[in-house]
């Protein structure tokens, strides 16, 4: 007989159920640690996602303000060419060229003015929610979808 009284099946079945106790102990830790790094992951994935939105916006005022910029430009050059036929249609004399020239003036100025941006009230753009797709490149190397792709 093995130690106090106990067979040896007696002994090998206490190391076997002492062993299932020990795995399971082990599963159960690295369930509770798989469990706690994916709750980190998931918190540093969304944090990216903040970050990546704020970034999305900012670029978003960049481009409006980029638009803003060329037709500002586009109109101030357009303003400088229409000087042009105005002082042609001064030299004209009174009839129906001179009148077609200043119909003509006075639709490209009005065209001008409208592509103006600041004849409205320059502002903030309002920023679009972005898409899934509209924050993968300010993502930093996470997935836009979330932490696990």
């Amino acid at each position: 007989m093995g130690r106090h009284g106990r067979t040896p099946f007696a002994d090998q079945l206490a190391e076997i159920v002492q062993e299932v106790d020990l795995r399971g102990e082990a599963a159960e830790r690295k369930r509770l640690a798989d469990l706690e790094e994916a709750q980190r992951k998931r918190l540093r994935w969304e944090a990216a996602k903040c970050r990546a939105t704020t970034e999305y916006a900012e670029a978003y005022r960049v481009r409006h303000l980029e638009a803003q910029h060329a037709a500002w430009q586009r109109a101030a050059g357009l303003v400088e060419y229409v000087g042009a036929p105005r002082l042609h249609a001064e030299g004209l004399p009174p009839g129906p060229a001179r009148e077609e020239t200043q119909a003509w003036i006075a639709w490209a100025e009005s065209h001008v003015q409208r592509l103006n941006p600041l004849n409205g009230s320059p502002s903030l753009p309002e920023i679009p929610e972005p898409r899934t797709e509209d924050l993968k490149p300010f993502m930093h190397g996470w997935s836009p979808y979330g932490p696990t792709y």
